[in-house]
């Protein structure tokens, strides 16, 4: 080992440094043999560009340890002394460097290094990180670094490159816009500012749109444990696990960021070295009001399968892993339909194994009615054998004291519906409550995800709609033609199209019926605004109810209900050993259930 030279001055731990404590330097040793050509720091290395001069070219160079991930990132970054930079804001100061965990010499926050490695960029495209691997690592003493403090985010998501490895200060507050990785990955999707929302959300595929993905890509930050392993003991940068009185839901803010910027194929992520404080928690919405007329829902259960129905055939192929965990998911969802108060729900993402007492319907609806006691008398449509052949299906449930079905159900099982959405399901119901008959049609078409199949023009175009788009389409068009033939013989076009569209709501496929005479049930009084789901932070509304406007004027309020997607999976049937009662409807799904009220006494 190298000879180390005397710090000048007696340190505190590294991790109670206050922003701008600097290190005690030394002068490195001169009985080294330097490598011609090598850049004199790490800001010439790096360069003003994406990708360093240097690349594939071995190096050497001295810079200070500013974070130790060895053990969870399998490296440690490392960035220019104080002086000693190039003096070039455009250009980062600091590199990662591979080294494993066993490797030697050990290196620890604050060390001054030289390092002789090769330069190499990782990642695809423009968008790299550079590193330094196959080292070599002399610890020669220790040396000063400092923090640089960002107050706002950089006015364009580019100028996050000049950052690449530094230690960072975030000297602003910074909201949650998802927190779906946080058990799973140890992360949360931060912004700077306000809540981030999904383009196509709010602005139809064009420039409108980009603008506002250009903005979400600068104000994006996650924020991670500096790990890459899964599901991690303990969040040990959380000042408390999410709890009932502090969920840590979505749109909570959070103070004091500090960690190193690293690029992810997605954005750029703070791989944090210093606990989070929060500033504020995000309150959980109340229960809805009871109606005042007819209430009609939406609930997407997650993936609701139930082994065989007694108690065997788990894991199941997409749901509880356990009878156990189906215990919990049952009593989530039960708890959270009790709550809607709805007579009629339509049920999405239910196992597709028809309509048998061991079936997952039976079981769900059997349940519901057992924990409602008197005032158990929900029912469900029986289909049969004609609920498509996905392993999922849609389902419609209603209370018998309140509607009646009237006549058969319909559904539409011929193209585009015989593969990739699920099959859309009618029924026509009647009530003793003075409302004109409606029919309600339960829908779940084709999701963003599975892009590498898609062929065609149902390829990710790029234009903020992900792939299977034009899928999507062709569903939106075949169930208006399907739905102004009246399957049901209704006989008066008062129908509700309520369901997981999985099209944000400026989208193609929701213009498409918006073009042909629906209406949007949450277009007025600012109802649209709210999310039904969110993804890698991105808030939209993927659930969505279309009225034919004979119907409209009987909708007298409609609502989404967040009890799901701003919450952490802390909360998920998968996760707790027992459901709280307090907490039993949160993060029963993904998604958030829809609510809308018709008016009683109609004329």
């Amino acid at each position: 080992m190298s000879p180390q030279c005397k710090p000048s001055a007696v340190l505190k731990p590294l991790s109670l440094f206050a922003f701008g404590v600097l290190l005690a330097g030394c002068d490195a040793p001169a009985n080294h043999q330097e490598i011609p050509n090598s850049p004199r720091n790490l800001g010439q290395l790096q360069g003003s560009g994406g990708r360093s001069a240097f690349e594939g070219q071995r190096l050497q160079i001295q810079a200070v340890v500013t974070g130790n991930f060895v053990k969870g990132l399998g490296g440690f970054y490392m960035q220019d002394a104080v002086g000693e930079d190039d003096g070039d804001a455009s250009t980062s100061d600091a590199v990662f460097v591979v080294w494993s965990r066993d490797a030697q010499p050990a290196v620890r926050r604050g060390d001054r290094v030289r390092v002789n490695g090769v330069v190499r960029e990782v990642g695809d495209g423009e968008h790299t990180q550079t590193q330094l691997q196959d080292a070599q690592v002399e610890v020669l003493g220790r040396a000063a670094a400092k923090a640089v403090a960002l107050s706002a985010a950089p006015a364009n998501a580019a100028e996050w490159e000049r950052f690449e490895s530094m230690w960072l200060r975030i000297e602003a507050p910074l909201s949650i816009s998802g927190n779906d990785g946080l058990l799973r990955f140890g992360e949360l999707t931060a912004s700077f500012g306000d809540r981030l929302v999904a383009p196509t959300e709010l602005f139809p595929p064009g420039p409108e749109a980009r603008a506002l993905q250009a903005d979400n890509a600068r104000r994006t930050l996650t924020l991670d444990d500096a790990r890459r392993s899964e599901y991690p003991e303990k969040l040990w940068f959380l000042p408390a696990l999410p709890d009932g009185g502090q969920p840590l839901r979505a749109g909570s803010v959070l103070n004091g960021a500090e960690g190193i910027l690293e690029l992810r194929p997605w954005g750029w992520a703070l791989q944090l070295t210093d606990e989070l404080q929060v500033q504020s928690q995000a309150a959980r919405p109340a229960v809805p009001s009871a109606p005042e007329g007819l209430r009609v829902a939406s609930f997407n259960v997650l993936n609701y399968f139930n082994g065989n129905g007694r108690g065997g055939d788990f894991p199941t192929e997409r749901g509880a892993r356990s009878a156990a965990e189906l215990q919990r998911q049952r009593e989530k969802i039960v708890a959270a339909i009790s709550a809607l108060q709805a007579d009629v729900v339509a049920l999405l993402e239910i196992e597709n194994d028809g309509d048998g007492k061991s079936s997952a319907i039976a079981e769900l609806v059997g349940a519901l009615n057992k924990a409602l006691g008197e005032a158990g008398d929900y029912d469900w449509v029986r289909v049969g054998k004609d609920s498509g052949s996905d392993v999922i299906r849609v389902a419609l449930i209603y209370r018998r004291l309140r509607v009646q079905p009237q006549g058969e159900p319909a559904v539409l099982n011929t193209p585009p519906f015989d593969d990739l959405h699920r099959v859309p399901l009618a029924q026509t119901f009647s009530t003793t409550l003075g409302l004109q008959p409606f029919t309600v049609v339960a829908n779940h078409w084709k999701s963003k995800g599975g892009c590498e199949k898609a062929e065609g023009g149902n390829r990710d175009q790029g234009d903020g709609q992900g792939c299977w788009n034009a899928a999507r389409v062709d569903a939106s068009r075949a169930l208006d033609e399907w739905l102004a033939t009246d399957p049901t013989g209704a006989g008066n076009g008062r129908t509700l199209l309520i369901g997981d569209l999985n099209s944000y709501s400026q989208e193609d496929p929701l213009r498409l019926l918006r073009n042909a005479g629906w209406v949007d049930a949450h277009s007025r009084d600012g109802e649209a605004s709210h999310h039904s789901f969110v993804y890698r932070g991105l808030g939209g509304r993927l659930d969505h109810a279309f009225l034919t406007p004979a119907l409209v004027g009987d909708l007298n309020a409609a609502q989404v209900w967040g009890i799901n997607a701003d919450e952490s999976d802390a909360f998920g049937y998968g996760k707790v050993k027992q459901v709280n009662p307090d907490d039993a409807v949160f993060r029963s799904s993904d998604h958030d259930p829809l609510l809308l009220d018709l008016r009683a006494g109609t004329p």
